[in-house]
């Protein structure tokens, strides 16, 4: 079971007024009810911070004033702050975000032609303990609210232009998602709205380490988000070096859960593959995923390692990824192999965090992916 994966994790952030980003419309309809207010308001409001990128309420110029000022009196807008704000020569920008309470976390922005994706963290820290990664050298203190996740995708739209909008989110930054499943969910609900971001569900990725019972919870919750799962390795044995939590799940049982959501959902699979030097990236292990993988409605994303510094791991030479591409399409998978971004800004996951907790003296960039993430 689930339960048994992950310890037990801290759910609280700071007491303080609710945060009007990430709640709904029926939501907050009882609120305006008690203040004489139409229930057609929500969405009005709400469009002005999620479409309109209100920062304030004294800016949402068609409502009256007195109800302005109830707003602002009742809630705030962002409960969070950019620390560092950093750029990449790809158009990848980074940000680290404070919390309330103190913790941070990551958020990435990626440009790729006219697709304008985002990376979104659904926890400070990480339990699954993968050992190339940044996000879990520290473990997980707490799950995010649905609101810090909303507010991470509000701060990246932020940074582009007016007349560009998101097109794509990926719940792969800092965290497992699965393991904070009813606040993403009501996080992308927002997301998908039209009143909200406007994002199609097929354009919405979730991915998991994965967690059985939760990839069924998923499947049952009617969602039909695409499910990426971070596999990392072919067999057992290797996997549970790479992914110790992988000890008490076992590939077989992903696999199974894996088509189940498949089966339910219509949705293809994307299996992500973060190739290291001479652990995973052997042709042997190329011909084992080929078996794994074989006849499955699915995609294998391989992502080069991004190095992390103060980590043993290494990105593969050419040659070996060459040759590790070659079985995979010899064997009539569907692979796609990723370039990294973001390299001059620690867009790996947790990097950036661990370096700002490493040297406190770093100067903020004006403006205020783990490996997996883009």
């Amino acid at each position: 079971m689930q339960e048994e994966m992950t310890p037990e994790v801290n759910d609280s952030a700071v007491n303080q007024r609710p945060s009007l980003i990430g709640m709904s419309p029926s939501e907050l309809k009882p609120w305006l009810a008690a203040q004489g207010q139409p229930g057609y308001r929500a969405e009005q409001i709400l469009r002005w911070v999620l479409q309109r990128r209100a920062e304030s309420f004294d800016a949402m110029s068609d409502l009256p004033k007195s109800l302005r000022t109830a707003l602002a009196e009742s809630f705030d807008l962002f409960q969070v702050r950019v620390e560092l704000h950093s750029q990449s020569d790809d158009g990848t920008e980074k940000l680290l975000v404070r919390l309330a309470d103190g913790g941070k976390i990551e958020c990435v922005l990626l440009r790729d032609g006219d697709r304008r994706s985002i990376c979104i963290s659904s926890q400070v820290g990480c339990a699954m303990g993968c050992v190339f990664c940044a996000s879990g050298l520290d473990g997980v203190e707490r799950n995010l609210t649905s609101s810090e996740i909303v507010q991470q995708m509000l701060l990246l739209q932020r940074l582009l232009p007016e007349d560009e909008r998101l097109s794509h989110i990926v719940m792969m930054g800092m965290g497992e998602p699965l393991a904070n499943l009813p606040r993403v969910l009501e996080a992308l609900l927002v997301a998908r709205a039209s009143w909200g971001l406007g994002i199609s569900p097929r354009r919405i990725t979730i991915s998991t380490v994965g967690l059985p019972p939760a990839i069924e919870r998923l499947a049952e919750a009617d969602a039909p988000y695409h499910l990426a799962i971070s596999l990392h390795a072919p067999n057992d044995p290797l996997r549970d070096r790479l992914v110790p939590v992988n000890h008490k799940i076992g590939i077989a049982a992903i696999m199974e859960a894996a088509e189940k959501y498949f089966q339910k959902t219509g949705r293809r699979l994307t299996f992500e593959y973060v190739l290291l030097a001479d652990l995973n990236d052997s042709m042997q292990c190329a011909e084992q995923l080929v078996k794994l993988l074989g006849g499955k409605t699915a995609l294998l994303n391989v992502i080069p390692y991004n190095p992390v510094p103060g980590l043993p791991y290494e990105t593969p030479s050419a040659d070996a990824i060459h040759r590790f591409r070659r079985v995979l399409l010899e064997g009539g998978i569907n692979v796609m192999f990723r370039q990294r971004k973001g390299d001059p800004i620690q867009a790996a996951c947790g990097q950036l965090r661990r370096l700002r907790e490493k040297e406190p003296a770093m100067v903020p960039m004006p403006g205020g992916p783990a490996n997996g993430m883009p």
